[in-house]
């Protein structure tokens, strides 16, 4: 069954946003080397719990979105649009990851569906 698995939290100043989080909760936030500015957060070890990321707010009210583990992005796609919801941002690779897509569902919240990529782990 697919989980959520991430969230990523849009931010106008993400090294603000990052020491606010720091600060309030001890998350361990840490820009990722790759190919955009992306910041990781732990937010603890062990479960329950996600981890997720930080990254430059792309436009104004841009919400925070969680990503879904799924089998097949191809596949989840088009049970997205099947049930109603919309392709946002279509599928993309994520430099030793995966692959993902941005997608919402009919009420308009925003969701991303990853596949991870076996070799990357």
């Amino acid at each position: 069954m697919p989980r959520p698995v991430h969230f990523e939290i849009p931010a106008d100043d993400p090294e603000r946003a990052a020491a606010f989080y720091r600060d309030l909760f001890g998350w361990q936030i840490t820009k990722w080397e790759g190919p955009m500015d992306y910041w990781l957060v732990t937010t603890g070890e062990g479960g329950p719990g996600i981890d997720g990321g930080l990254m430059k707010r792309p436009e104004p009210g841009y919400p925070v979105a969680n990503t879904i583990d799924v089998p097949s992005v191809d596949e989840y796609v088009k049970k997205v649009e099947a049930k109603g919801g919309k392709i946002t941002m279509p599928k993309m690779a994520v430099t030793g990851i995966g692959w993902m897509a941005y997608c919402t569902d009919p009420e308009g919240n925003l969701f991303g569906i990853m596949e991870m990529d076996p070799s990357a782990a």
